[in-house]
């Protein structure tokens, strides 16, 4: 046994509570993972729980915007002024009544990607075994006269396999029906991506999002060097599953490491990757969600809009399998 070897198991793996100082980060609580196998991740409280940065044996898998560690108070609410603080981080969670464009929908102004990812969360508990240790949060998207949606959120940290697994169920606690949209925004950075990165997103079929994503459809699988200039291209894909379970992945031979993401389609039916070759701005998106980022007033115009009942629950999730060759 592991234990005989070490004084605390924190010398090895666990869970530790930080919090940053200074900057618009001050006051920011993190949770930080570590399996003992190589995988090191870092969870934002104060951010919906989201994981922050995730390292695999040293080489960094996400990434992380010129704005960096931004606390929830500073978060502008206005049209896209959730850029202002989008730390982006190994993944950012969308939602839970809003994802996507900017707009007015029912009467409601409804910002760029919707709230949650600027909501704190409630840290409820730790269960460590000798297979895996669990987090257990809590993230309540309330407010009077309106949404009431309550998200509990489990991370399972595998002690047996460089793996992680986020599972959330979504309820509404109010009277009334209420939209739901969830979109996990993955969002993959250097070293894992570089222009020698591969990327496998097995579909039945593709469409890109505008007219300039259309141009560049035949590269878009291909990772490219960072460009001045750079104008995202975004593309839906409709993802080929086995027995309901979808497996996208990214790989850098220049690393001899990569990411695998497996979800389940039926709760998860789309997928989008974002993909934005800029200096700096260097990222690839890879985003399952029940949703398109179109804007909820597109969805409910083309039939699309997923709603919950009250009282009734969604439960979503992704695994995330880090590997080596």
């Amino acid at each position: 046994m592991m234990y005989n070897y070490v004084g605390s198991p924190l010398q090895v793996r666990g869970a530790e509570e930080y919090v940053l100082q200074r900057g618009k980060g001050d006051g920011m609580h993190f949770l930080q993972v570590r399996n003992g196998l190589g995988l090191d991740a870092w969870i934002s409280l104060d951010r919906c729980g989201d994981l922050s940065r995730v390292t695999f044996k040293g080489d960094n898998m996400g990434y992380f915007s010129p704005c960096g560690y931004v606390s929830p108070k500073y978060y502008d609410n206005v049209g896209a002024g959730f850029l202002k603080s989008f730390t982006a981080g190994f993944f950012t969670t969308c939602g839970l009544t809003a994802v996507g464009n900017p707009c007015t929908d029912d009467g409601e102004v409804l910002p760029l990607h919707g709230t949650i990812s600027n909501t704190p969360s409630v840290l409820n508990g730790i269960e460590e075994t000798d297979d895996n240790i669990k987090v257990y949060l809590t993230i309540s998207d309330e407010q009077i006269f309106g949404r009431k949606l309550v998200m509990k959120r489990v991370y399972t940290f595998s002690y047996l396999k460089n793996e992680i697994t986020v599972c959330d169920t979504v309820c509404n606690k109010s009277d009334c029906d209420s939209p739901y949209m969830i979109l996990y925004h993955c969002n993959i950075g250097y070293p894992l991506l570089s222009e020698n990165s591969v990327l496998n997103i097995p579909n039945n079929s593709s469409v890109s999002r505008n007219e300039h994503a259309e141009e560049y459809m035949n590269t878009a699988l291909e990772s490219e060097v960072p460009q001045s200039n750079y104008e995202e291209c975004c593309y839906y894909y409709d993802v080929a599953d086995e027995n309901d379970v979808c497996n996208i992945g990214i790989y850098n031979p220049d690393i001899n490491k990569g990411v695998n993401l497996k979800y389940k389609k039926s709760q998860l039916p789309k997928f989008i990757q974002w993909k934005m070759m800029g200096k700096r701005d260097y990222v690839m998106g890879l985003e399952p969600g029940n949703c398109t980022a179109d804007g909820r007033d597109v969805l409910r115009k083309n039939g699309e809009l997923k709603f919950l009942k009250p009282n009734e629950s969604a439960v979503t999730g992704v695994t995330f399998e880090f590997t080596e060759r």
